[in-house]
């Protein structure tokens, strides 16, 4: 809306001489109150400042001598320390208090940090969610190495960040590298520090001693110091973006492949920082001869655990149970894992090798082991047949020692002989192999053909076999067979006492 330079001068009158507030000379000269705002704006008049009183204000002294002495207490402490002092107001309101009065630290200034070919890499653990394997959900980590001067980077993903998977991911960084760094800079991470005060830091031992193996130097960056290992921290975003988001793969071995693919091919052909007209790749080269040579002798990084196996055969180990033979129970066990196999060591020998399932509440058998198991079961119910037969009938021994010498199955001779022993009784059968081993034959055939004929002459019928239930309570019963006289004692004895009661 366009006004007249006489109206414009009244609205400034009245503003500046008179005081008046916006509102009331909108009302006076018949404008809208934006109207009279803009005409004291463009002039350049400052507005005027109506002060409100606040259930804050005579808490604000208090507050901001309370910031003074302790400038990093939280405001929600310091609104109930105001609200035990009588302060009745809402606690957003009285954050925005705080925010205000709280003193701004002064910002640090950081020194652009270089670093010589082949002197320092900086590492750290990047997460990547979780995957499911089987029945289980694992986390998703990546190992990541970069080199300070060439910024070449390293990923490995593995399923976990115990510290076995972090010496891992250096073995393989300095094996696909052909070398590693003098120096490697670490964040507080648990697979590296387990301890730190003040200026005193304790290194895990295994890194130590992976340390001493390689020869390089770990040190922790400082606290708070963010800077110090800011190029791990963005080679993890860069992975991120540029290698895991949107990818597909089938699984974990299918995933490093692809990740190591990226990292010699897209990760080094990016500008380098330092030199925008050269490559990663070309800064490598310089700094690959600066870096320590791996040694020739290996470093173990397998996992390492005592498992003590129960009356069944199997080795719990990360969640799953494998074989081992059934010889090895109730004893304790070495289990040594690497990320595909599971070898389990009694003593120095290794007795089981599985592949290693990253599912959950599986049973990891060897068809080996779960074989021999069956034979020693059907071998010790044999035995146990062997004693029952000898026991009941002692001249079984000398048949048994026959069909040895001739060859004959052992196993299916008992069997037939107990049968007969269940149906006949142990003092037919005792008289039956007597008779047979005298005829000269020495087969359970004849046994039951002698046992048949005795049975017919003496007029008896022929038995039904009784089919039992399949259950091993009855399957594995053994019965011993008493001798029918004791029953007619007993009948008598309970005769004599009735007629002498009467």
């Amino acid at each position: 809306m366009t006004i007249s330079s006489k109206l414009e001068a009244r609205i400034l009158r009245l503003f500046e001489a008179e005081k008046w507030p916006v509102n009331t000379i909108a009302v006076e000269v018949g404008v809208h109150h934006s109207v009279v705002q803009r005409v004291i704006d463009q002039r350049g008049l400052p507005r005027p400042q109506v002060p409100r009183r606040s259930k804050l204000d005579r808490f604000a002294p208090f507050v901001e001598e309370l910031l003074r002495k302790h400038p990093k207490l939280c405001a929600s402490r310091i609104y109930h320390m105001c609200r035990e002092r009588g302060y009745v107001g809402s606690e957003s309101h009285f954050r925005r208090l705080v925010a205000r009065l709280r003193p701004r630290p002064k910002a640090e200034a950081f020194l652009r940090l270089r670093s010589l070919p082949g002197e320092q890499g900086q590492v750290d653990w990047g997460h990547f969610g979780r995957i499911q394997i089987g029945q289980a959900q694992r986390p998703l980590l990546a190992f990541v190495l970069v080199l300070s001067y060439s910024r070449r980077i390293f990923v490995r993903y593995y399923l976990g960040q115990q510290t076995e998977n972090f010496l891992r991911g250096h073995v393989a960084a300095f094996g696909h590298l052909s070398g590693c760094p003098r120096v490697l800079l670490y964040d507080n991470l648990k697979s590296a520090v387990l301890q730190r005060r003040i200026t005193a830091t304790t290194f895990n031992p295994q890194l130590v001693e992976l340390s001493r193996h390689y020869r390089f130097d770990p040190r922790p960056v400082g606290v708070a110091r963010g800077n110090e290992k800011g190029r791990v921290e963005r080679a993890i975003q860069y992975v991120r973006r540029s290698f895991f988001a949107a990818r597909t793969y089938t699984d974990l071995d299918d995933l490093n492949r692809q990740a190591l693919e990226w990292c010699d091919t897209i990760a080094l052909e990016r500008p380098w920082p330092e030199d925008r007209s050269k490559t990663v790749a070309e800064a490598y080269e310089e700094e690959k001869s600066c870096l320590l040579p791996p040694p020739d002798s290996e470093v173990d990084v397998n996992e390492r655990k005592e498992v003590s196996v129960g009356k069944t055969p199997y080795a719990r180990f990360d969640r799953n149970d494998y074989s081992v033979p059934h010889d090895r129970i109730r004893r304790t066990l070495t289990v040594i894992a690497s990320t595909h196999t599971v070898r389990i060591l009694d003593g120095t020998d290794e007795v089981a090798r599985h592949e290693r399932s990253y599912s959950r509440n599986e049973q990891i058998e060897d068809p080996d082991h779960v074989r021999k198991l069956v034979e020693a079961k059907r071998k010790a119910r044999t035995q146990r047949g062997f004693d029952r037969l000898h026991s009941a009938v002692p001249s079984s021994q000398v048949l048994m020692d026959r069909l040895a010498e001739r060859g004959a199955n052992l196993g299916a001779a008992t069997g037939r002989l107990l049968r007969l022993l269940d149906e006949f009784g142990a003092v037919a059968v005792e008289r039956a192999i007597v008779v047979a081993i005298d005829k000269g034959v020495s087969d359970p055939e004849s046994v039951r053909h002698i046992l048949d004929s005795d049975a017919k002459r003496q007029g008896q019928q022929p038995k039904i076999a009784v089919e039992l239930p399949d259950d091993p309570r009855v399957r594995d019963l053994a019965v011993e067979p008493h001798d029918l006289d004791t029953y007619d004692s007993i009948d008598a004895g309970e005769t004599h006492e009735e007629v002498d009661h009467d």
